[in-house]
């Protein structure tokens, strides 16, 4: 079967961070993609540094891999770094691939003589991704962070929560790790792999989370007027603050929650003929006190219901409602079922794994999941042969901890 990357290969050295979702991503569209990590005792960095996450007995630690979705249909090989036989080896990796990704702090990478400066000679043609927080130039870009950090730093977090509880909501690490250091890079590559189709030159791409927090103002009603009106955006008075009668989750009967979101007009008009209550429907962007009013009546209507009756009866009334689902509960709903985003992976040894599924659905050159996550270097010798190292000079890279 075609697939839409197949004849790329990939070097990904981003740990268990948020940008390995973009060569995971590569690697179900088609991409040969190599991460490597340090071997044992060469230092580990990234997230999770220091926790105890994977089980002891070997077995089960391999099983557990096995459901690491993020490094599925990768090949695992372990490379020190730190090392200049490890150098060495890694340019000679370089020079045969077409993107290197990364998300070390600025200047990791160029000290231990890998970063983009150095790999460009090696391969003119490299496509270098380094996605860091505050990005690869400004005052902040050797401080250390989180989602939270850099989506306070953009602003997104500050029009976050409900205006009368008074401070903002986290939202996990959606904002600066998936929306930005998982989509924006996963563009950036695939824009700088266009571009070389016409300049046959590759390119550094510098993602900056925090940069990409900012951008996504552009989308959020009242941030970018504020340029326009000079009327600052506070938080809870944005269009989808979710303490809008028209943009909340209402909890319902059984203890659970539906999202209602009809902002426009007329799906405002459905809901409030729908709930008996058409009194409503010329107060949809009432201020306050009139709002709160609104929002208290809506509550005590909702909790007569459970969450799945009001999905039910709002659908067939042409209103935007949704279930707000547990985890177990998303992967059995016939949408996800249908849309095939939970998914079971043959396994040699463990039989059946669950998967997240493709969520990029292509017509022609579909991704697919070939392999699930492997042990550490894994592929090292493979991959080494056919660099041309020999068997011995493989050993010989073993016994210094310089490959595992």
């Amino acid at each position: 079967m075609a697939t839409a990357l197949s004849g790329i290969r990939v070097i990904d050295l981003t740990g268990l961070g948020p940008s390995s979702l973009v060569s995971m991503t590569m690697a179900d569209m088609g991409a040969e993609v190599i991460k490597l990590d340090m071997p044992p005792g060469g230092g580990h960095r990234g997230v999770g540094d220091g926790l105890d996450y994977f089980p002891q007995e070997a077995e089960e630690a391999e099983r557990m891999t096995a459901y690491v979705a993020i490094n599925r249909n990768k090949k695992s090989i372990a490379v020190n770094l730190r090392t200049e036989a490890g150098q060495r080896v890694f340019h000679k990796l370089v020079a045969t691939c077409d993107v290197v990704i990364e998300s070390f702090r600025p200047g990791v990478m160029d000290r231990m003589n890998v970063g983009y400066e150095a790999l460009s000679k090696t391969n003119p043609k490299i496509i270098y991704c380094a996605v860091s927080g505050y990005g690869q130039t400004g005052p902040y870009k050797s401080l250390p962070g989180h989602d939270a950090n850099y989506a306070g730093f953009g602003g997104v977090l500050g029009l976050t929560g409900d205006k009368k509880d008074g401070g903002p909501v986290m939202a996990l690490n959606v904002v600066a790790d998936l929306a930005v250091a998982y989509l924006n890079a996963t563009v950036g590559v695939l824009l700088a792999i266009c571009a070389r189709e016409r300049t046959g030159k590759g390119q550094m791409v510098d993602i900056s989370m925090a940069d990409g927090v900012v951008g996504l103002l552009a989308g959020i009603p009242g941030a970018t007027e504020y340029f326009y009106s000079g009327v600052l955006p506070r938080r809870g008075d944005t269009l989808t603050s979710g303490n809008s009668p028209f943009y909340t989750a209402y909890q319902t009967k059984d203890g659970k929650y539906v999202t209602i979101c009809p902002i426009e007009p007329r799906f405002w008009h459905n809901m409030c003929k729908a709930l008996g209550r058409e009194d409503l429907v010329p107060h949809e962007f009432a201020p306050s006190p009139k709002k709160e009013e609104i929002l208290q009546d809506l509550q005590k209507i909702f909790l007569t219901k459970t969450r799945d009756e009001w999905f039910d009866f709002l659908g067939k009334a042409d209103v935007p409602v949704g279930k707000v689902l547990d985890v177990d509960e998303v992967f059995k709903d016939p949408q996800v079922i249908q849309r095939q985003m939970v998914v079971d992976v043959p396994h040699p040894k463990f039989g059946a794994i669950k998967q997240i599924g493709v969520s990029i659905k292509l017509s022609d050159t579909p991704g697919t999941i070939r392999s699930l996550a492997v042990p550490l270097g894994r592929h090292t010798q493979e991959v080494l042969s056919g660099l041309g190292y020999s068997k011995a000079d493989i050993e010989k890279l073993c016994q210094e901890n310089v490959v595992a």
